[in-house]
């Protein structure tokens, strides 16, 4: 079993304590150090061979995203905080994953094996398959990109594909349409709205900000977005 050397950061003493309780309960994860703040996270990271951080996000006077951003060499990063609006900058510089506090051990555990995951297959990102889909629009049938596509909502028995610089109108159902696009690409937040992952421009409680629109995220639904943004890389 391979060893990922690991740190903590975060300014709340309680929040490093449970973080200190799921580490020791893992043996493949070894607790190199606990930091109260990003200083002290910059001088451990000069010190120790870290392979992995858990950063929280809002502490005071550096943030754990400022603090990514400063780095030169990055291990790999598990954010834990507090705040849902953070996610997709989060994302954005690549983190393994993003732990919305308070957090359970299954979740925590799980975040650690994407992070086993990536130690061992780095830079894995690929998506397989086509990349378009197929609709028929006016008697015609259209190929559109999935990097294209903004998002789609249901429209009766039709569904209404927002593309960057224009809207179709396909016959079909947001079902059968959601069948056709990779996963990893593409998430349903709601019974009527599948969104691109891409698109997306920040989160904020319930609604998700795409172009000039801000869409509905089912609360039973908003984990599992959490969560498929957390995938991403």
């Amino acid at each position: 079993m391979t060893t990922i050397r690991c740190i903590a950061v975060d300014d709340e003493p309680l929040s490093l304590k449970i973080i200190e309780k799921y580490v020791a309960d893992l043996p493949q994860l070894d607790l190199l150090a606990t930091c109260s703040n990003a200083f002290e996270a910059m001088d451990a990271l000069r010190r120790l061979p870290v392979d992995l951080m858990f950063l929280d996000i809002n502490m005071p006077k550096l943030s754990g995203i400022s603090l990514l951003k400063a780095l030169d060499k990055q291990p790999l990063v598990i954010f834990t905080t507090a705040y849902p609006e953070f996610a997709v900058e989060g994302f954005e510089l690549e983190a393994v994953d993003y732990l919305l506090k308070p957090f359970s051990q299954e979740r925590f555990i799980k975040a650690v094996n994407r992070a086993a995951d990536r130690l061992v297959t780095p830079g894995i990102s690929a998506t397989e398959g086509p990349n378009f889909l197929m609709a028929k629009v006016d008697k015609k049938l259209f190929k559109i990109d999935f990097q294209d596509i903004i998002y789609l909502e249901a429209y009766g028995d039709y569904v209404k594909i927002f593309l960057k610089d224009k809207m179709l109108l396909t016959k079909e159902r947001l079902s059968a349409v959601e069948q056709q696009l990779p996963p990893k690409l593409f998430f349903r937040i709601h019974r009527s709205y599948v969104i691109a992952l891409s698109a997306i421009e920040f989160i904020e409680g319930n609604l998700v900000k795409i172009g000039k629109e801000r869409l509905p995220i089912s609360e039973n639904l908003k984990e599992g977005l959490m969560e498929k943004l957390s995938r991403q890389r």
